[in-house]
């Protein structure tokens, strides 16, 4: 890791993308490789001025505003995502649909949507790593590891704040497809018990149903096709809990195929021998209003070879 000194004080105009930005966050994504603690201190000591007036962390930065910025060194690190690993280079293939302002990215089964927790990198820093010239790539919204599917993009600040907005309202629309086990009732179109996350001593993340302390949770279900002991499900997440569908289908009594968390030992055996090696929960469509062309825009992710194999030897 080498640095490279600043060593002169720069002044930056804040654009449409930086607008309403906490001047914080605004320095820890513009000056990537300082400590968060050298960024506080230069705050607290006014050397970080707008409109040659000092200001506090959590001052939100409007449209024209002139940041001035100290000299300050740079602490450049090597890029850590190989690009050349099949996994990586394999995302670009993934892109389901493009332009200037987001990407929508089927995302693969068993990749993480970000590094932490042991993992070095996730999907959003191969991102970065294929994309250096896209300097604002950031996460819509999640996906667990083990979902493939659709997975929104932002490239610019103003567009994640507009779909943060559509998702905060409620008016974003995801559909998933999920292979759950049983009989799924026709009549049983919404699932609404309340959600718990715990965290266990390993640091692994478990979700249960709790009536006095969970939080509000609700996903709608529609039959999509039934065979002899299972049942495609679309399922469609009205609120964003950690592994909402995944949970309210275990409380059901139809736990989704090949869940290692929350699924049925003895039908998930069945399906290994099916061929399916991953859980059946698959982000297949996403709709929304996209802020920039102010059109409704509708993307759908197609199922992996895996989830498509499972089905036609089902329908057989």
């Amino acid at each position: 890791m080498s640095e490279k000194p600043a060593l002169k004080v720069s002044f930056v105009t804040i654009t449409e993308d930086q607008d309403g930005q906490r001047i914080d966050n605004f320095l820890l994504t513009h000056l990537k490789g300082v400590p968060k603690s050298a960024i506080y201190k230069i705050l607290r000591k006014g050397e970080v001025r707008v409109n040659k007036k000092r200001i506090k962390p959590v001052y939100r930065l409007q449209l024209d505003d002139l940041v001035r910025i100290p000299p300050i060194k740079v602490a450049e690190r090597e890029e850590f995502v190989p690009k050349n690993l099949d996994k990586v280079a394999g995302l670009e293939d993934a892109i389901i649909y493009e332009d200037k302002y987001l990407i929508v990215i089927n995302k693969p089964s068993g990749m993480a949507v970000h590094g932490g927790s042991g993992l070095s990198y996730g999907l959003i820093e191969a991102l970065r790593a294929l994309r250096p010239d896209e300097k604002s790539l950031e996460l819509v919204h999640r996906l667990d590891r083990d979902t493939s599917g659709c997975l929104l993009i932002s490239k610019r600040r103003s567009v994640l704040k507009s779909l943060h907005e559509q998702l905060r309202e409620k008016t974003m629309e995801k559909n998933y497809w999920a292979l759950v086990t049983g009989e799924w009732a026709s009549k049983l179109k919404n699932v609404t018990e309340p959600l718990r996350k715990n965290t266990l001593q390993s640091g692994e993340r478990v979700v249960r149903v709790d009536l006095e302390e969970g939080k509000a949770s609700h996903t709608r279900f529609k039959v999509l096709q039934r065979f002899d002991d299972c049942t495609l499900v679309q399922a469609s997440p009205v609120t964003g809990r950690t592994h909402q569908i995944r949970v309210h289908t275990q409380c059901k009594g139809h736990p989704i195929a090949c869940d290692d968390k929350y699924g049925d030992q003895v039908f998930d055996g069945k399906m290994r021998k099916l061929g399916l090696n991953r859980l059946f929960l698959h982000a297949h469509d996403i709709r929304f209003f996209h802020p920039k062309t102010e059109t409704t825009l509708r993307v759908e992710a197609p199922l992996d070879k895996t989830l498509k194999n499972c089905l036609k030897v089902l329908r057989s």
